[in-house]
């Protein structure tokens, strides 16, 4: 069984940073894709980023040149780096191992806020 757990969400002014990180169990870490995704009120949930097993990464345009993807195969750890913060990055923030198929495991989430 597979478990996700996030840390490091919080309240920050615009323009402030926030480092996510979410710790796997279960599973074989290092060969997995991981990712993120976020879900404000009212929206879907939507893809931020993600990294490839191979360290390879893809972003949201949203958040291109903002935020970074990074992972620690000998910790089972990935991490994203938000900085210039920005209102409408108010969401739940969600770990994600996805899985061929389906949509994988998941997080508990993480609340950030960004005050303006």
């Amino acid at each position: 069984q597979v478990q996700l757990v996030e840390s490091g969400g919080g309240l920050v002014q615009a323009g402030g940073s926030l480092r996510l990180s979410c710790v796997a169990s279960g599973s074989s870490f290092s060969i997995n894709t991981m990712a993120w995704y976020r879900q404000a009120p009212g929206k879907q949930r939507e893809l931020v980023a993600l990294i490839s097993s191979g360290g390879s990464t893809n972003y949201a345009d949203s958040v291109k040149g903002r935020f970074t993807i990074s992972r620690d195969n000998a910790k089972n750890t990935v991490h994203l780096q938000m900085n210039s913060l920005k209102p409408e990055d108010t969401a739940v923030y969600y770990c994600n191992q996805p899985r061929v198929g389906w949509g994988g495991y998941w997080g508990q989430g993480t609340q950030v806020t960004v005050s303006s």
